[in-house]
């Protein structure tokens, strides 16, 4: 028969030991707000245009540019989704929303294997080629 000391301290001293293990709770709750801060930053820009019917034309146009196949759009709620294949599969989903007077908000979410993309890149790619895409067009270049 194992003696009651043991017992009796194994367990706390197990749990004690575990305890140790773990990070800082705070440094991991400040890290994650900083990256999901980043993120955020990352999916939304705010373009200089009050024409959302325009700027969803352009959100369909910049996404077949990148190679994704368009599945959804509704026009009134200013909603795009769209699927890339290829060696993986993303979905995207942008939406336009009007902010004031005199702009519109774009966000993009994509998703990869059903997780949220959390790598900056392709959002930069898409903002990058959505804004060329609309100065083009208020410059009537297109």
């Amino acid at each position: 028969m194992k003696h009651p000391v043991v017992r009796i301290f194994a367990p706390i001293l197990a749990a004690v030991a575990l305890a140790g293990c773990q990070a800082d709770s705070r440094q991991q709750i400040l890290h994650m707000d900083k990256s999901q801060v980043a993120l955020r930053s990352a999916q939304s820009r705010a373009f200089d245009t009050a024409d959302t019917e325009l700027t969803v034309r352009t959100i369909i146009a910049t996404l077949q540019d990148l190679g994704f196949t368009v599945d959804k759009v509704d026009q009134t709620l200013g909603l795009v989704s769209a699927t890339k294949a290829g060696n993986y599969v993303m979905k995207m989903t942008v939406t336009a929303r009007p902010r004031g007077v005199d702009q519109i908000v774009v966000r993009a979410s994509a998703q990869h294997n059903l997780t949220a993309v959390s790598d900056v890149a392709p959002y930069q790619q898409f903002f990058d080629s959505l804004a060329q895409s609309l100065f083009l067009e208020a410059h009537d270049v297109i």
